[in-house]
């Protein structure tokens, strides 16, 4: 497993999650029952990689506005600021270590503000790089006099001076970090083509991805035919095929007869088509930094699952993974150790996630009963939950900056 970069995602008050601190390992496993809040946590990475690469009003409006994804704390259930902040360490050669973060904060009824925005970059070859927009009209000011940029107030900083080589780390890290949630329906329908380059969300350009990879990378095409093959019985082949202008998929299902058997996607299972599309999620040609992956056990029969986690270990040599889900077959891995868990839990109306109990990380530890037999007894336990503060929360560090 490569280490992971993304070592710590701070969110304060984002959705059900008031006030968490998250710590990372490589792959992490997010456990909790539907409901648990496990999908809210997994927006927080698609929410920053897109405010990475779209105006944050238009991150914004696609969730309803900051009134949605701000968590209603208040006793007159009106959100109050909303933040998210990272440690990243060794995003690339150059850079030891990263701090990024952002709060906004409401403006009349449906606007709102940056109230404060930080980066600080540590790189290898000299002293600390960093930006700070802080006070009432977040002024913007950086130890990097070449930086000056014309900022709007409801706009971030980052990505206008992303391409400036002290920053660059940071901005690329955050814009390709993506979310896997593979919806069977988008990849039965008739697909518009598109460089295939980077898969969307809920796979409906998996055709493209997967004519990019064959055609750019066929040893990875060979292995996810492979992988097919393994997980999908039968399923021997898949094939991007174009009609007229748009494009679709194509199954060959070996029955023991004289030819293959071909099948249109609208043919195939729930659970294929979201093999398909975390395969190609995994094996894209623009390769994520850190791949969130929403529950891959569903609808994917039990007896598939162990090969569903040697892709994922896989997929954790070449990025950082991120795994929600409810399963106890996904975690019967003998490798998953306390520090890969992180347990959801709804509590009193909120999301916490915390790390495992101690007799959890004590079990695992002495290898008396693996992850998944803990979650069927019923005994993968959290550690004790201490009640945040959202006043309380650093988002942004206030000792670097000189």
């Amino acid at each position: 497993m490569s280490e992971p970069i993304l070592r710590t995602l701070i969110l304060k008050r984002f959705r059900s999650l008031p006030a968490e601190v998250v710590e990372f390992d490589n792959p992490t496993f997010l456990v909790g029952q539907n409901g648990s809040g496990k999908s809210n946590f997994a927006d927080a990475f698609a929410f920053l990689a897109e405010a990475m690469a779209s105006p944050l009003q238009a991150v914004l409006a696609r969730r309803g506005g900051l009134s949605t994804v701000g968590n209603r704390g208040s006793a007159r259930g009106r959100p109050s600021n909303m933040g998210l902040s990272v440690l990243l360490q060794q995003p690339d050669t150059d850079t030891v270590e990263a701090r990024y973060g952002f709060e906004l904060s409401s403006v009349g009824d449906y606007g709102f503000k940056v109230l404060r925005e930080q980066c600080i970059v540590r790189r290898t070859d000299g002293p600390s790089s960093w930006f700070d927009r802080s006070g009432p009209d977040a002024n913007w000011s950086s130890n990097v006099g070449s930086l000056d940029p014309v900022l709007e107030s409801n706009a971030l900083a980052l990505p206008l001076v992303g391409g400036d080589t002290r920053f660059q780390s940071v901005l690329r890290f955050l814009s390709r970090m993506q979310i896997c949630h593979i919806e069977p329906t988008a990849l039965r329908d008739m697909q518009d083509p598109d460089e295939g380059m980077r898969l969307h969300p809920d796979g409906r350009n998996a055709a493209s991805v997967l004519r990019e990879i064959e055609d750019a990378a066929p040893e990875n095409w060979q292995t996810i035919l492979e992988l097919l093959e393994r997980i999908v019985p039968r399923t021997v082949g898949v094939q991007p095929k174009k009609h007229d202008n748009k494009l679709t998929l194509e199954f060959s299902q070996d029955f023991g007869k004289r030819e293959l058997v071909k099948f249109g996607a609208f043919s195939m299972s729930d659970g294929t088509l979201r093999v398909l599309g975390m395969l190609a999620a995994v094996f894209q040609r623009s390769s994520p930094s850190l791949l969130v992956i929403e529950e891959p056990e569903a609808t994917i029969h039990p007896g598939a699952l162990g090969s569903i986690l040697d892709v994922l270990r896989h997929t954790g040599r070449s990025m950082q993974v991120v795994v929600t889900t409810h399963s106890p077959d996904i975690l019967d891995a003998k490798w998953i150790e306390d520090r890969h868990l992180r347990i959801a839990q709804w509590e009193a109306g909120k999301t916490r996630i915390t790390s495992v109990s101690p007799s959890v990380r004590q079990a695992l530890a002495e290898h008396l009963m693996g992850a998944g037999e803990l979650l069927r007894a019923n005994a993968l336990t959290a550690a004790e939950l201490f009640v945040s503060d959202p006043h309380q929360l650093d988002l942004f560090s206030e000792g670097e900056l000189s």
